[in-house]
């Protein structure tokens, strides 16, 4: 099966024509398939999944409290704010809100304003090696950190990296119960990517992602999805570096997690 899954992987990057990498595991089995799995790719918006655990986390140790609002203004607006713009001024948001504004629509101003709760991108940085994560770095805040020039380490992690972020945050002890169902029921209820694994994979798989998308062509995923009666499939997945457009992209992310449920229902 690990054969069958190298050529689809080779497949779509040539059919990408640029740099992809991927890695999956299936917490059932044990069994891993990766393909560039350690190499560097810009995270883009799939940081924003972990800036709210890191919330979380702070909130579990009682150093943050979720319904602590953080008023902000116009100025403080930056692109792709559809959430965060309704609310310049006045109360402003929670902190609770905000990781959902972040997490749901990949709002940047949202996701700016947690990275200044965590005390700037070395704060994210901080946590993610308070995980176990020592790959994974945020330098900049949005609009900057999607840059994504080819070779430049900032801003960026690695397939590999991100899968074990990922289960220690829906499925370790990084977070409380309470706070575990929190992070995952945002992920679930992201309305920005059915284009991409949610389009691949059968409709009654339960799937929580985070998507994110920037300069050189990039393209990323981290996720989590739940067949029915059976454990959950992590995957990771970036595309950089390529001519595709947005949708072709999309569809290649697509067409993996459609690949990755033809080989376990076939199986």
């Amino acid at each position: 099966m690990t054969e069958a899954f190298d050529r689809k992987f080779i497949e779509v990057e040539a059919w990408l024509g640029g740099r992809l990498g991927v890695a999956i595991e299936d917490v059932q089995t044990g069994q891993k398939w990766s393909y560039r799995s350690a190499e560097r790719f810009p995270m883009n918006s799939t940081f924003k999944a972990f800036a709210c655990a890191a919330i979380l986390a702070r909130a579990d140790a009682g150093k943050e409290d979720l319904s602590r609002r953080i008023v902000f203004q116009k100025e403080d607006l930056v692109t792709w704010s559809p959430v965060t713009e309704k609310h310049v001024g006045g109360r402003g948001m929670t902190l609770r809100e905000l990781c959902a504004a972040a997490s749901t629509m990949s709002d940047n101003t949202a996701a700016n304003l947690l990275i200044d709760a965590l005390g700037g991108p070395r704060g994210w940085t901080d946590f993610m090696r308070s995980i176990g994560d020592d790959v994974s770095r945020l330098d900049r805040k949005e609009p900057d950190l999607t840059e994504g020039t080819p070779g430049d380490p900032r801003d960026t992690t690695s397939p590999d990296a991100f899968l074990e972020s990922l289960k220690a945050a829906a499925l370790g002890n990084v977070l409380s119960p309470a706070s575990r169902s929190q992070f995952i029921d945002w992920l679930v209820d992201n309305r920005v990517s059915g284009s991409l694994l949610r389009a691949g994979v059968p409709k009654d798989w339960k799937v929580g992602d985070r998507t994110g998308a920037g300069g050189h062509a990039t393209r990323g995923i981290t996720a989590i999805m739940w067949p029915p009666k059976r454990k959950p499939i992590i995957a990771t997945i970036f595309v950089t570096e390529t001519r595709r457009s947005m949708e072709d992209r999309d569809a290649a992310i697509a067409e993996i997690g459609r690949f990755l449920s033809g080989r376990l229902k076939a199986d």
